[in-house]
């Protein structure tokens, strides 16, 4: 249990103002502007902090700054089509809101070799009953929060991945290891960034089985 020392030392109102406005950032990523090696490496460096199964660490980190390679990474992300993005999102009511994101995941596909950086995150597969590649993903999230907290934007996408022996040829990936996503990287235009809009925690948690809702305290102890 965490002490009341060690909860005064944590600044709760930076940190769940980074937590709540991380977003995935596409349309205002500032495609002119270079992101130095050693701010990615800072940010890659808290990454792997992150829990990892087993403490393993299978985890290697492709950083795509050549322009030529990455412009074939955009031509394996285009490949698959418009519709063929469309059709594996999530089925969700049509709003301003989904619009706004369709617009900006359009933009992306058409913008996506101007980024400066693209890092993509891999594991070494050692198989088990839920595979390693998830196990990277709490890495992933950190080093979107550690970008975030500099003034840089991401977005986790796996388009290409629909092509993905091409790309572990042209990132020359060993068989063994899986790409888990690409997060493309680059500074970010205008201010920061709210809260995004979701549904109320209660409607989405279930206690002990599917379908059971619980009423729970807002501040319990206190």
């Amino acid at each position: 249990m965490q002490d009341s020392a060690s909860r005064e030392d944590m600044d709760l109102a930076t940190v769940d103002n980074l937590l709540s406005t991380t977003r995935a950032v596409r349309k205002r990523l500032d495609l002119t502007r270079p992101v130095p090696d050693a701010v990615i490496l800072e940010c890659l460096g808290l990454a792997i902090q992150a829990p990892t199964g087993s403490n393993a660490q299978l985890w290697k980190w492709i950083v795509v700054t050549d322009p030529g390679i990455r412009a074939e990474l955009a031509r394996l992300y285009r490949s698959i089509g418009e519709n063929a993005t469309s059709s594996s999102l999530p089925d969700v009511s049509q709003s301003p809101q989904q619009d706004r994101v369709m617009e900006s995941v359009r933009y992306l596909n058409e913008h996506i070799h101007e980024v400066p950086a693209l890092v993509i995150p891999c594991i070494e597969d050692k198989g088990g009953a839920a595979g390693w590649p998830p196990s990277i993903y709490p890495a992933v999230w950190s080093f979107m929060l550690a970008l975030r907290s500099r003034g840089l934007g991401s977005c986790i996408t796996t388009s290409h991945l629909h092509r993905r022996e091409e790309a572990d040829a042209l990132l020359n990936i060993p068989a063994g290891f899986v790409q888990a996503c690409l997060i493309p990287v680059a500074y970010y235009t205008g201010t920061g960034f709210r809260p995004a809009r979701r549904r109320p925690v209660e409607e989405v948690t279930y206690w002990d089985r599917w379908g059971h809702s619980a009423h729970v305290e807002t501040n319990p102890g206190e």
